[in-house]
């Protein structure tokens, strides 16, 4: 039987990688997104028929709204949260902590809830999947909204794993490392900037603290989302993916 997934952040990186890892396993996969180009660009190269694309932005309740309402009756099997935003913030007039906190914690509540209907209303499979960090385990300068938006996730991820248990919805959270994705590269180069190195010698460094001194790629993180996504034990957890930087007991 084919589970329809609806994936936001799927334009790009690893919400593009998730996508075409469950369609490439024969789902059908509904791809959400701010920008029209992207989506379109990940929707040609899906193997299969019966995708398709939402654009919505998830710190608009107005605009998820008027993309739940484009799904009809359609019943989901699981809600990806994936869109995110990186990048450093600094107080002041021009601080980001606003928009990284809209857009990393509460836009994930905006879509999950959103959708919420629509996965309530499948009878088979139920899943709620939130792609948070592994800086909502680490802390690291000038990065306070980004590590404090991935850990909130996890305590959302919590209380909603408590919350629709009764229900059979089963929620989890992925903390991803170093990921080979466009994001990644332009951090390395921002911090890279910011002290003054190239791009290449901070890589170099970064990959110090991580034990197999590589990035992961997205298609392996996707792995990782496919299997959570088949099995019905594992719920209110966290599972790490990165490289060995972080080793949780």
């Amino acid at each position: 039987m084919t589970n329809i997934y609806i994936i936001s952040g799927a334009g790009s990186g690893i919400g593009k990688a998730i996508t075409q890892k469950l369609a490439q396993d024969g789902n059908t996969c509904i791809l959400l997104g701010r920008t029209k180009a992207k989506l379109k660009e990940t929707l040609a190269g899906l193997p299969g028929s019966g995708h398709s694309l939402l654009v919505a932005d998830i710190k608009d309740k107005e605009s998820l709204a008027n993309a739940y309402q484009q799904l009809g009756d359609t019943a989901l099997n699981g809600l990806i949260a994936n869109s995110g935003i990186g990048g450093e913030n600094y107080w002041g007039n021009e601080d980001r902590w606003d928009d990284i906190i809209g857009t990393n914690l509460t836009g994930t509540y905006n879509f999950v809830n959103t959708f919420l209907a629509a996965l309530q209303r499948s009878s088979g499979e139920k899943h709620i999947l939130i792609t948070s960090s592994v800086l909502a385990r680490l802390g690291v300068a000038n990065y306070s909204a980004y590590c404090a938006s991935k850990a909130g996730l996890l305590g959302l991820m919590r209380s909603w794993a408590v919350q629709f248990a009764p229900e059979n919805i089963l929620v989890n959270a992925i903390c991803p490392g170093w990921v080979d994705t466009e994001m990644s590269q332009d951090g390395l180069q921002g911090i890279a900037d910011g002290i003054g190195i190239s791009k290449q010698e901070f890589y170099e460094i970064a990959m110090q603290s991580v034990p197999l001194r590589r990035m992961s790629q997205p298609e392996e993180i996707a792995g990782l989302v496919a299997y959570l996504l088949s099995q019905r034990s594992i719920t209110g957890q966290t599972i790490d993916i990165n490289c060995g930087s972080v080793m949780n007991s």
